[in-house]
């Protein structure tokens, strides 16, 4: 993996293990209620402008927080397969701004469903869904040879960044996309046929993957 991978999985279990085995209850009541992101602090900040505060920067840092260590685990492990391409295409920079925007996209999506529910928001997931949809423009896309202009050797060039119309055309991109998106959309459906609330932030997962689809673009190198 490429640094900046290692180094941001690296961050992320060790908030976890602080969070675990350092912090008591009442250090940890308070850490997820300065960094968690909590929707209903836009209503509250109408009437305390104290309490929105956080809001300017627990869309981004709720990323870093997990709610255990299987939470953690499947967050890291996904983190690992879609960061990787998108570092090693983009750089580190590009990586990690797809990866804290999308978290903010995630966290947006969610407001918008749970705005006076109370609900807290934590979990690298919202980003992580942004990075796959960023590797997703560019994944599955033929490899580029082309012919080296002095050897005449064949040089594998890379993939190029498939547009939208290109994302649609594409067999398997347009299938991934779809199963995405649908699986996600179902989440909420899953309590009427297993009568159980389903602890999964799909807003998150479903914003943070539209973001890192329309953002990549941004940091592709033009000739």
């Amino acid at each position: 993996m490429p640094g900046a991978v290692t180094a941001m999985i690296g961050v992320l279990v060790a908030i976890h293990l602080a969070s675990t085995f350092v912090l008591n209850p009442d250090g940890m009541a308070q850490m997820v209620f300065w960094f968690a992101f909590q929707p209903l602090r836009i209503l509250a900040g109408a009437s305390d402008i104290a309490l929105a505060v956080p809001l300017i920067w627990t869309p981004f840092t709720h990323a870093l927080m997990h709610g255990g260590w299987e939470h953690l685990l499947f967050n890291v492990a996904w983190f690992a397969i879609f960061a990787t391409p998108v570092t090693r295409r983009y750089g580190a920079g590009p990586m990690l701004a797809i990866f804290f925007v999308s978290a903010a996209a995630g966290a947006a999506f969610f407001a918008a469903t749970t705005l006076t529910s109370g609900a807290y928001l934590i979990g690298a997931s919202g980003g992580v869904s942004g990075l796959t949809g960023a590797a997703v423009r560019f994944i599955f896309q033929p490899v580029i040879v082309a012919q080296h202009p002095e050897t005449g050797q064949r040089v594998i060039v890379g993939r190029k960044l498939a547009s939208f119309a290109d994302m649609w055309r594409d067999t398997r991109t347009r299938s991934f996309v779809l199963i995405w998106v649908v699986l996600n959309a179902a989440v909420p459906l899953l309590p009427l046929f297993t009568g159980a609330s389903v602890a999964v932030a799909w807003q998150a997962h479903l914003g943070g993957f539209i973001a890192g689809i329309a953002m990549v673009g941004l940091f592709e190198r033009r000739s």
